[in-house]
Order: C-alpha cells, then structure tokens, then sequence
C-alpha cells in the first residue's frame, strides 16, 4: 500500500479487510426489475421509473403534478444527515441492489423487497463516498486512476477522473498496464478507484499485484476480498452512477480546499 494512506482519517472499521473467495460471473438481474437500469436493459426500459412505486399512497390533488413514488425505506435512520436529499438518491436507483447478494456486502444491506432486489443502506453510501473523498485527497491527482469496463460507468468515470485530475482506463482494461513496463500504456497509479471489482476484475488484480488501494463501487452481488475501500451502491445504472460519481468529485475537490462544485447534469450519460 502507498505511504499515502496514512492519511486515511475515517475509522478502521471502515476499511475492509476480511478475504472471500472471489465470484463467479457477474449474476443477471431480473429483467422485470423496473429499477434497475442495467446496461443490458433497452433505452426504453432504462428511461423508466427507477424506484419502486409505493404500495399505498394517497391519492394526488387534482390541481398537482403526479411524479413517482418512492420507496423511502432505504435506511436505518431516517433523520440521517446526507449530502442530499434522499429523494435524490431514490430518483437514481442508488440504493436498489441486485437478487443476490454476497456475505461480504450483506453489512450494507438494509433490507430485501418483494420482488427479491436487495435494497442496499443508503446512509452507508453517502458515508462511504465522504470517507473515499477524504481518502482521494491525499494523493496527487495524477497518480489516481478510475476505471469502468462497464457501458453506463464509462462516462462518469472519465469525468470524474477529468474535474479532479486524475487518469482514466474505461473499456476493456488491457492485462500489464500495471504490472507490466514494456507496455507502452503502463502506468504507476498510487491508488486505484473501480466501478464493479466483477468487470474490473484485471484492473483489481492488477492493483493488488503491486500493492496499491482499491477503492470500488460495490453492489450486493460483490465480493469484497480484494477492496481496500467499499462504497455500496447499484455499480450498473445509469443514473446510480452519474451521482456517486458526481458526489465523489465535489466532495474530494471540497477536501482539497477547491471552490470548484460540479453540476450532477455534467455526469449523466446519454443513452
């Protein structure tokens, strides 16, 4: 690990450890989900409702607009101190997990819904994203790398590598970039930011290999064993990832004392 990370300030708790067997092949997700806005999902299904209608609601005024409901049992406490509204987590599926689930993740669980999609502890997640933030912050800019072999984490993965000055490797991650110098694309990264250890499997061993952090953007299905630095979250949806990512950048540029905020629309990918 990199002298840098003495000057990760959240508690030892928060730093994940335990080794589990690594997974398999990245389980599919009920197609029928409405929420989840997979990168297997057609556009159409993707625009739809990304959170799930209340089961009862009062009926809406006549003279109001109607705009989804959500369900707001995301978390443990529901007066929890966010760096946004809840609603705003809910509108992007933040918190909607997969059907599966591993035991490394089952910590940031909240509960299991109807329809078997595990919705993940959306408290967690904004904790997690200021604890990474305040992580990122000691390290030169330059020697961070985010990766995304995933469609729908690619854009704001560039971006928040672009505001915040560090590199980017999206797509495919090419075996050696790590660990191998005579590739013409190596590079020496101090720490390492992943959006699914499942997809970016090559770029997790890779870091590990040469003994730096990993941070990782972790659904319910993922293993843990090979994560420095969880932050719970649906790692697969379009919007999920434009706002974890855009919380990250504001936040890591905060804690570097930047005046620099970051509109959310600045994140989203377009289908």
């Amino acid at each position: 690990m990199s002298d840098n990370q003495d000057g990760l300030d959240a508690a030892a708790e928060e730093i994940d450890e335990e080794p589990e067997p690594e997974a398999g092949a990245d389980p599919e997700v009920d197609p029928e989900a409405d929420v989840r806005d997979d990168d297997a999902a057609e556009p159409a299904e993707a625009e739809e409702a990304e959170a799930e209608p209340e089961p009862e609601t009062e009926t809406a005024e006549e003279d109001e607009p109607t705009g989804p409901a959500f369900d707001e049992d995301v978390m443990p406490d529901e007066e929890a101190d966010l760096l946004i509204p809840v609603e705003e987590y809910l509108g992007a599926g933040v918190h909607i997990g997969t059907q599966q689930k591993t035991k490394d993740m089952e910590r940031f669980i909240h509960r299991v819904r109807t329809d078997g999609l595990y919705v993940l502890d959306v408290s967690q997640t904004d904790d997690r994203i200021q604890v990474a933030a305040n992580f990122l912050a000691n390290y030169a800019p330059e020697q961070i790398l985010v990766t995304s072999s995933r469609q729908y984490g690619r854009f704001p993965a560039e971006t928040f590598a672009d505001v915040i000055g560090a590199q980017a490797r999206t797509g495919r991650f090419i075996p050696g970039t790590l660990t191998n110098p005579a590739y013409e694309g190596y590079i020496e990264p101090d720490v390492v930011v992943v959006t699914d250890p499942i997809g970016d499997a090559q770029a997790v061993t890779e870091a590990i290999t040469v003994g730096i952090p990993v941070i990782a953007m972790c659904d319910s299905n993922n293993q843990t064993s090979n994560v420095d630095l969880v932050v719970p979250t649906n790692n697969k949806g379009r919007k999920a990832l434009s706002v974890v990512y855009w919380l990250l950048a504001n936040e890591t540029l905060d804690r570097r004392g930047t005046d620099t905020v970051y509109a959310l629309e600045e994140f989203e990918t377009e289908i």
